[in-house]
């Protein structure tokens, strides 16, 4: 038999599932947990951006001051590090991503979220409704969903491969710059040197994808990992005595989305540059 309720500690907790539970379907797209709760998240979001930017002041307070606060500070990072014209290209992409993880990551530890759902009733318990452990739980944070972290890598990919284009002006500029020798060197050591730079182009080319799959595979580990953790802890030394982890997995929450969003910047720069000597 199931219930809807919360999941109360036991001795032997399951780990969370890899997959998202499937809540419903809609034709041939199943509604997965991790969607739903990607639905509040971007209603949230734009509730609080909706708020913070009705009544705009030239002195900002308030919620205009900590979302204007927060987008400078994430521009100025994005301009450090990358050339003006790719920090415009860049910045809002980036942005959007780490405004996004970061508040998916805190929402994952909002008690209920992936506790409340679907499971077999705990015998002897005091609690009506209390489940062992959910089964199919209603809310599950997206960066714990290896397909939405997947997806924001993919839409990182193809527009990171678009600016790399648009800044060495199309496709042969762009294989110059992977394969080309690099130095500024003339006369006959070119050809070895040209060997050379095209097996470090091969390198390179992989790495450009590879780092693609880095970016996904890294956030969902991390966040699939800290959330399994704190089932874990808490099954074993119960709510009180897993604050802890979660004063670790808050700031976890917000590091994984610094350093995804540092990875981009990073990546689009290697990406959008010259060498010395071209310029």
């Amino acid at each position: 038999m199931f219930f809807l309720a919360t999941a109360e500690a036991s001795s032997h907790p399951p780990l969370v599932h890899p997959a998202a539970p499937t809540l419903f379907s809609l034709g041939p797209l199943p509604i997965t947990a991790s969607m739903v709760q990607c639905w509040v998240i971007l209603l949230l979001l734009f509730l609080v951006i909706r708020l913070g930017t009705t009544r705009l002041q030239m002195v900002p307070s308030g919620l205009q001051n900590a979302i204007e606060a927060s987008v400078e500070g994430l521009e100025r990072l994005t301009r450090g590090l990358l050339e003006p014209k790719v920090a415009d290209w860049c910045f809002p992409l980036v942005a959007t991503y780490f405004i996004f993880i970061a508040v998916s990551n805190l929402t994952g530890l909002i008690p209920g979220v992936g506790t409340i759902g679907f499971g077999l009733a705990k015998p002897g318990s005091h609690l009506p409704y209390s489940v062992e452990h959910p089964h199919i739980s209603l809310l599950r944070p997206p960066t714990s969903d290896a397909n939405m972290t997947s997806a924001m890598a993919v839409i990182y990919f193809f527009v990171s491969l678009y600016w790399a284009l648009k800044y060495h002006h199309g496709p042969w500029g762009l294989l110059v710059h992977i394969f080309g020798v690099k130095g500024g060197m003339k006369g006959w050591i070119l050809i070895p040197l040209a060997v050379l730079f095209f097996a470090v182009g091969l390198m390179e080319a992989l790495s450009i994808v590879i780092r693609s799959i880095a970016l996904a595979m890294r956030l969902y580990g991390n966040i699939y990992g800290g959330e399994s953790v704190l089932v874990l802890m808490t099954g074993m030394l119960g709510g009180l005595a897993a604050v802890p982890f979660y004063f670790f997995e808050f700031a976890v929450a917000l590091i994984q989305a610094l350093i995804f969003t540092l990875l981009a910047i990073v990546f689009t720069g290697t990406l959008c540059s010259h060498e010395e000597s071209h310029k």
